[in-house]
């Protein structure tokens, strides 16, 4: 393993999983940063540094010694033992996480039996999740579940167990893949982004000493040992000085009064900055935490907090701190017993950016930026009919390896589906002949399980960008509408792309992509104008999900088709409105959205006719608020 002292550079990152090893409590690690910057080297090293620990003698779960909540208990004996490193890989399956039915014991004893998960290996250790924005969506609600209470509790295949499980949290990650969901998010303690060095001196010491370790791993380590256990004796040392290290009136309020600048959500913040800020102020030797403690708490606690929307970049502007620090200075001095001001803990609030009016009336011109979007709204589900077999995520009904078991069979299904295989098989145990432990099975005993979940799409935005869209601030409304509907598809995991449609042809704004935020930034940047190309924009959507259908076969798309319906240029050569009904046959099989964007008294229902030949649904714009209009929207 890689040395922790040996790594070059990442001081954030290092100071991160140091602060969390003398203080647990503060919640975890999440890395951010591009692929190749050493994260998992980092983390994995860390584990040589962690203190021994007191254990029961025998214990499955690592308890300490004494503990009456464990299902091991009583314990007899201690034990002595490094803290563990537990990995969980992305393609893990749920019984692997939380633990199942012994299956050996079930078998040969005929009892039910417990064994444990890499939840109850962690306890007491670090849960690393490398990549783990990547993460299935039950495994995270499972994560979740555990790292709030500090239990896990398992109730499956007939086994009811409750355990401990405290861990440190650490997750990598690579932003181009996706962002977390909002709830995991919250859950790091403290958040780092990690970048490539770009100054050559340090890019050449990096070279240097990871080819000595893969020359000699044995003899790089031996070199470092010694620095290795300064850090280590100073984690001991910190652990033992925390209990003694005070938190100041002032400093509290310092902490209040800047995360009530930065407007985080709850007070989780507010708890996790003190616990980092006392941290620091064990770990440089010190028994009371000052400023400088709460500014290098505050650096790594808030920057994923203050996120207000998924499209945000997440960070912490050095002139927002400067601004915060400043302002909380003057709570941090006012006497004990006053209370807080009419204004709040958080007193003065850091200036949002101004948003923009939309502009300009009647038609737009030939080629002119789109409007600022109107504000977003919580969308309406849309989603692909019947049941698909795609990856994990959270819109359309899909059967899944990894999902809820919803019942058992003979030929459908994936993985052995153990209580009723045993429950088919013991009425037979006579007729077999058993007569010891142990269960006679046969194959007609067996017993798949069927599980079913849900699935991420490909969601292909067609957006109409022509003049008469642009008209009466049209595309405003549109564009809003478009952002709200990425912000549901950024939540539900799915796959996004954008064809835009102007003047005399149709583009690919944005080629299929998971980085959703990239979607709503070429969105942004989209130019209005011009005439309307219709049957070039869906013969543009046909050839994009014709290339991902090949690229990724089991991937259902949906076409979400903005537009008022009008097709005044073909790009064919003929009609434009034949054209664009031929055109729309190429979709038939395709489950399609055309959300009509025609306002005004007199409406011409362009839309709905190309919604009939696109075999699909039509909706009005303001009909994509799921406040207006409760239930699901189903593409026939």
């Amino acid at each position: 393993m890689f040395p922790f002292s040996a790594v070059v550079g990442h001081d954030d990152l290092r100071l991160a999983l140091l602060l969390n090893a003398v203080h647990p409590g503060i919640g975890g690690v999440l890395v951010r940063g591009e692929k190749g910057t050493a994260k998992s080297t980092v983390v994995r090293a860390l584990a040589a540094l962690l203190p021994e620990l007191d254990v029961s003698k025998g214990c499955r779960f690592g308890c300490a010694p004494g503990s009456a909540d464990c299902p091991d208990a009583p314990h007899e004996g201690v034990e002595r033992r490094p803290a563990k490193l537990v990995e969980l890989p992305v393609g893990a399956t749920e019984d692997r996480l939380v633990g199942s039915l012994d299956l050996e014991k079930a078998l040969t004893e005929g009892v039910r039996a417990f064994q444990p998960g890499l939840l109850a290996a962690a306890h007491r250790g670090v849960l690393y999740v490398d990549e783990v924005n990547l993460l299935h969506d039950h495994l995270v609600d499972l994560l979740l579940d555990a790292a709030a209470m500090g239990r896990a509790h398992v109730e499956r295949e007939g086994v009811s167990v409750s355990h401990p499980s405290q861990f440190l949290l650490v997750g990598t990650m690579n932003p181009e893949e996706g962002e977390l969901r909002p709830q995991l998010l919250d859950r790091f303690g403290l958040t780092v982004a990690v970048k490539a060095a770009r100054d050559v001196g340090v890019r050449t010491e990096v070279i240097r000493r990871r080819l000595a370790y893969e020359a000699d791993p044995v003899t790089f380590a031996a070199k470092w040992e010694d620095e290795d256990a300064k850090l280590r004796q100073q984690i001991a040392d910190a652990q033992r000085k925390l209990p003694l290290v005070s938190l100041p009136d002032g400093e509290l309020r310092r902490i209040a009064a800047v995360c009530a600048a930065f407007e985080v959500d709850g007070m989780r913040a507010d708890l996790v900055v003190a616990r980092a800020a006392t941290a620091h102020a064990a770990w440089r030797g010190a028994t009371e935490v000052e400023e400088t403690d709460v500014e290098t708490a505050v650096r790594l606690a808030l920057p994923h907090r203050r996120r207000r929307d998924p499209f945000d970049e997440p960070g912490i502007e050095e002139q927002q701190l400067e601004d915060a620090m400043r302002q909380a200075a003057e709570h941090a001095e006012e006497p004990p017993d006053e209370g807080p001001d009419d204004d709040g803990p958080g007193g003065g609030e850091l200036p949002e950016p101004q948003e923009n009016p939309n502009q300009g009336n009647g038609n737009a011109p030939a080629d002119r930026p789109a409007p600022e979007p109107s504000p977003a709204f919580k969308a309406r589900l849309l989603e692909v009919p019947g049941v698909g077999e795609g990856a994990p995520g959270k819109r359309s009904r899909a059967r899944a390896r990894t999902g809820r078991v919803v019942r058992s069979s003979t030929v459908d299904g994936s993985g052995l589906h153990l209580v009723d295989t045993l429950m088919n098989a013991a009425p037979h145990q006579a007729a077999r002949g058993r007569s010891g432990p142990g269960l006679l099975l046969t194959a007609a005993d067996l017993r798949r399980a069927v599980r079913e979940g849900k699935e991420s799409n490909l969601v292909l935005f067609v957006v109409d960008a022509s003049g008469s869209m642009a008209a009466q601030k049209r595309m405003s409304a549109v564009s809003g509408a478009v952002i709200s509907l990425l912000r549901d598809a950024y939540q539900r995991r799915d796959k996004v792309g954008v064809v835009t449609f102007r003047g005399n042809q149709a583009e690919v704004a944005l080629p299929p992509t998971t980085s959703v935020d990239a979607a709503a930034t070429r969105l942004k940047k989209m130019r209005t104008g011009g005439r309307t190309p219709l049957a070039d924009g869906l013969l543009k959507a046909h050839r994009v999900l014709e290339i991902e259908r090949m690229r990724d076969p089991q991937k259902r798309p949906l076409v979400v088709l903005l537009t008022d319906g009008r097709a005044t240029s073909s790009g064919l050569g003929g009609d434009p409105t034949k054209d664009a009904l031929k055109a729309a046959g190429l979709l038939e099989k395709t489950a399609v959205v055309v959300v009509d964007c025609e306002q005004g008294h007199v409406r011409l229902g362009l839309a709905q006719k190309i919604a009939e030949a696109l075999q699909g649904t039509c909706v009005r714009l303001d009909q994509l608020s799921a406040d207006h209009l409760a239930g699901v929207v189903r593409a026939a």
